[in-house]
């Protein structure tokens, strides 16, 4: 996995067709605005009924955003929006981690449909999306997350592209990317060409993005075959990702019928393990059909069904080890009633299976296969003062352990669940410029496969981790209360939120090792590990999230003061102690300057020091990392040429993860990336 000046031949071949189609098109077709600056732009998990307005919090970011602060993961890319962090391990594995809640408590969507992976099953497992692929990302935090879910009670993160084409184009449009960062050796090529008119339309991208090990501003050993080498990089941090997409629609007057395929493949190191690398690769599948202006009662009706081969291979020094596979279906259904006594809504149902296995030495969980079917609705209703809104989720879920023919350790047997969630929403006008939002729920969630039946050594969190048959459903009672300001280019929101978990399913410590045979043996032992069950405690979360902007100079160019700030407070009420992995207070503001076409940054982020973890945690000091970028708008005839650079962490300062499961099982091996300068071009036509 070294770094290499080459690109794929699918995301050079849609760069070239860029630049030669170029002439044939409008720039009116090109130019992205951000999506935090428009609230229509908010339709998909934010309001399920498309409307512009909604009483839940809500980030999202679109493509000229996603340019400017896009990372290699997703976790790394959401980081530093109220309320969201990351599981940071290493460049290459992270999940978003919201109001202090990870794993399969947030739902990572794909065009709102389910994403077949098994990230959060271990923190060194990589979600395989590439924001060079993506349009928009949408985070809705909170209570209304319910209507995707129990395993959405933490949050839901939905990856929107452009792969079904939805709505009808009219002649050749594309986007071509090219970006290379110094922090990484980072060499990086994305294109899309999308096609048609009003009865049809076709879509095609691909991209490539090949890193080195991430360059820290300390020195690191690396355990190389033969010697120990010592550099300023973080071992074993190299990675190759590679895909792309084909997809297609027809139209009609009043709905469109669209399909596509994609595939995602990676390969990159998990720092923990100097020789272990991860070969990945997962297709997706895609049909997605809406119908409009029905007759009666029902306006419309829209329907989302999927299916996902999902396999990845671990690698110790070049040999194949543990075969993960996940291969999963879903499918989603919706209709959207006229209204009935002023009330808007969407009733629902949802079907998803999925079967996994993992064959090896390192299987700690075993082969099992889940399925679940749902049904929801949601409802509104606009009144003088505001909105109301209301939902609710019944589902069904069978969860069944299948054991392992290889590893004899495994339960096999079967659970079933029959969750329930409510949610309820206010928005109010309080002024023409100041608004009030609250928002509650009570939320049930089934415990996953791993969750009941692990019983195996996990090497990436360095522990023998063992479920619990017996399990209950995670039960928890939610609210936020937000207020919001706006005028003009100047706004402020701030929320206050609190979680009860009556039943919060986590990692306990048993005060118990085991070899990697499955062996009792005292924790001085050389590769003892320590064991871990899966048990449910009362648990209470609770913080602030606040963010505003305000207009400091405003003629022929503009200066604006954004600023942001969370803290989140999360309490294990059994023992006392506080829960792992949570997040520190973080205050940050940028200064940005915009005339014509161009754009500079300038900002900071403050992370205080999280000395409250629990007992066999390691406390994380304070830091900030500062960064800069700046930006250029191009138009050349009828293409128009973003050009932006980036410098993170420009005082280069030496700092580590406290939502990282690396800080406690391999604190200094694996600190955050120093500074980094990355350059791009964007071409749109």
């Amino acid at each position: 996995m070294k770094p290499t000046l080459k690109f794929s031949a699918l995301a050079s071949a849609c760069w070239c067709a860029a630049l030669s189609a170029s002439a044939q098109t409008s720039v009116q077709t090109s130019v992205q605005t951000s999506v935090q600056t428009s609230a229509q732009e908010i339709v998909i998990t934010g309001n399920p009924l498309g409307r512009d307005q909604t009483t839940v919090p809500v980030s999202a970011m679109g493509r000229s955003e996603l340019l400017e602060r896009g990372q290699g993961t997703l976790g790394e890319t959401l980081n530093g929006l109220p309320g969201v962090s990351s599981t940071y391990f290493g460049p290459n594995a992270s999940r978003p981690i919201i109001r202090g809640l990870d794993g399969d408590r947030i739902r990572v969507l794909s065009n709102s449909a389910s994403s077949v992976d098994v990230s959060a099953l271990s923190y060194d497992h990589a979600v395989p999306m590439d924001v060079l692929s993506t349009e928009r990302i949408e985070v809705l935090r909170g209570p209304a997350a319910l209507q995707y879910g129990g395993s959405a009670v933490g949050g839901v993160v939905n990856v929107i592209d452009n792969r079904i084409p939805r709505e009808a184009l009219s002649g050749v449009l594309g986007k071509a990317q090219l970006q290379a960062g110094t922090g990484n050796a980072e060499r990086s090529a994305a294109g899309l060409l999308e096609a048609g008119n009003e009865r049809w339309a076709v879509h095609v991208d691909g991209f490539d993005r090949r890193t080195g090990d991430v360059r820290v501003p300390v020195s690191l050993t690396c355990e190389k075959p033969g010697s120990p080498v010592n550099a300023r990089r973080i071992c074993n941090s190299a990675s190759q990702s590679r895909g792309g997409a084909i997809g297609a629609s027809t139209f009609w007057d009043d709905g469109y019928l669209g399909a596509s395929v994609n595939t995602y493949q990676s390969d990159y190191g998990t720092v923990a393990e100097d020789q272990v690398t991860i070969g990945m690769k997962t297709t997706r599948y895609a049909l997605e059909s809406q119908v409009r202006h029905l007759p009666g009662v029902w306006d419309s009706l829209k329907a989302r069904v999927s299916h996902t081969n999902y396999q990845h291979t671990e690698f110790d020094n070049g040999t194949p080890g543990t075969v993960f596979a996940n291969q999963g279906q879903d499918l989603r259904v919706e209709a959207r009633h006229r209204p009935l006594a002023g009330w808007q809504g969407v009733l629902g149902g949802q079907v998803e299976s999925s079967r996994f296995s993992a064959v090896g030495d390192e299987a700690f969980a075993p082969f099992s296969r889940t399925r679940s079917q749902a049904l929801f609705v949601h409802e509104e209703l606009p009144t003088a003062w505001g909105q109301f809104n209301a939902g609710a989720r019944w589902e069904s879920v069978r969860v069944a352990s299948l054991g392992n023919p290889d590893q004899g350790r495994f339960e096999v047997g079967e659970r079933q669940f029959t969750p329930f969630s409510l949610a309820a929403g206010a928005a109010f006008k309080l002024s023409p410029t100041w608004g009030l939002t609250g928002n509650a729920a009570m939320t049930q969630r089934a415990p996953k496969d791993y969750e009941l039946f692990a019983n195996g050594p996990h090497l990436a969190t360095h522990a023998w981790e063992v479920g619990h048959s017996a399990l209950g459903l995670e039960k928890s009672r939610s609210m936020d209360l937000g207020l919001n300001w706006k005028s003009g280019p100047n706004r402020l929101a701030l929320t206050a939120f609190a979680s009860q978990f009556a039943n919060y399913i986590g990692l306990m410590g048993t005060g118990e090792f085991k070899s990697k045979d499955g062996l009792l043996v005292s924790q001085s032992d050389a590769g003892a590990l320590p064991v871990q069950n899966y048990q449910g405690v009362p648990a209470r979360f609770q913080g602030l999230e606040a963010n505003g902007r305000q207009r400091l100079w405003q003629g022929t160019a503009t200066l604006d003061l954004d600023w942001r700030a969370d803290t989140v407070r999360a309490t294990n009420e059994r023992t006392g102690e506080p829960l792992p992995r949570i997040s520190p207070l973080r205050l940050g503001a940028t200064l940005a300057y915009a005339q014509g076409l161009w754009s500079a940054k300038l900002g900071a982020d403050r992370y205080a020091a999280q000395n409250r973890v629990p007992t066999g945690s390691v406390a994380t000091g304070a830091y900030t990392l500062v960064n800069a970028s700046v930006s250029y708008r191009q138009k050349l005839d009828a293409t128009v040429l973003n050009w932006f650079a980036r410098l993170d962490n420009l005082n280069d300062q030496l700092a580590y993860s406290a939502t990282s499961i690396l800080t406690s099982t391999a604190f200094g091996k694996s600190p955050l990336p120093g500074r980094s300068f990355k350059l791009g071009v964007q071409a749109s036509f």
